[in-house]
């Protein structure tokens, strides 16, 4: 009942992992708060170095243009986690296929609650819904209104913890976060170089900052399975029963 009036706590229900006997490893955790701190940090200092932000509009569109860039992480790791978890599973052997099949129900359903949140205030909001708004009248708009910054703060928050616990993939196993995070931000970083982020950027700063991201999260990916094999045993080829 507590996540009917509260997002945040909601999201948290949604987005992080939960499997009973689950490895837990706070190091890599901190690890990774970190360089989520560091990389917005990184960038804050790049647009404000290279005159990206002077003014006012400057900060909303840099912003925006980090919104933005947060959609299309998402975007691209729901494309992507099929393939990696149904790859996974594909080469399990055994029964272990059965059970992450089940387990991956949980993180199909944080993909499902992210899309929904993400497609809900915009097409409440959009203008080909402003007959049915004026229809509703007052109360029915006051009602859309609430459940529209519901769905915000949820998917907001959501984003977030869906980088981070990549969907909660975790759920299936513990050696399928590092590997799905490592495939999502060198597709990233291609996107960047397809796309010509950062225009405004001299090309030598534009690809240290773009390979950097990817450098760091497969190296935080290669740490955090070192962790996994050496303090819990647990390896990708025993997670395959192999």
């Amino acid at each position: 009942m507590r996540g009917l009036y509260n997002p945040f706590y909601a999201a948290q229900s949604a987005f992080r992992p939960s499997r009973p006997g689950i490895v837990h490893d706070p190091e890599v955790r901190k690890l990774q708060l970190w360089r989520t701190a560091l990389g917005l940090a990184a960038w804050v200092g790049l647009m404000v170095a290279y005159k990206a932000v002077v003014s006012a509009d400057d900060v909303k569109a840099v912003a925006d243009d980090r919104l933005d860039q947060s959609w299309s992480s998402v975007l691209v790791l729901v494309c992507t986690f099929p393939v990696v978890v149904g790859a996974f599973i594909a080469a399990a052997r055994g029964g272990l296929r059965r059970v992450y099949l089940r387990r991956a129900l949980r993180s199909l359903g944080a993909v499902l609650a992210i899309m929904a949140s993400m497609g809900t205030s915009a097409l409440a909001m959009a203008p080909e819904s402003a007959g049915f708004r004026d229809a509703v009248g007052l109360p029915g708009k006051i009602i859309i209104g609430v459940l529209c910054l519901w769905s915000i703060g949820f998917a907001l928050y959501g984003i977030g913890l869906s980088l981070v616990h990549v969907f909660r993939t975790a759920d299936i196993h513990e050696v399928v976060p590092p590997i799905l995070a490592g495939v999502l931000v060198w597709e990233m970083a291609l996107l960047d170089v397809v796309t010509g982020a950062y225009p405004q950027v001299p090309a030598g700063a534009r690809a240290v900052f773009i390979l950097g991201a990817p450098v760091t999260v497969t190296a935080l990916s290669w740490w955090e399975m070192h962790r996994l094999r050496r303090h819990h045993g647990l390896t990708v080829r025993s997670a395959l029963g192999r």
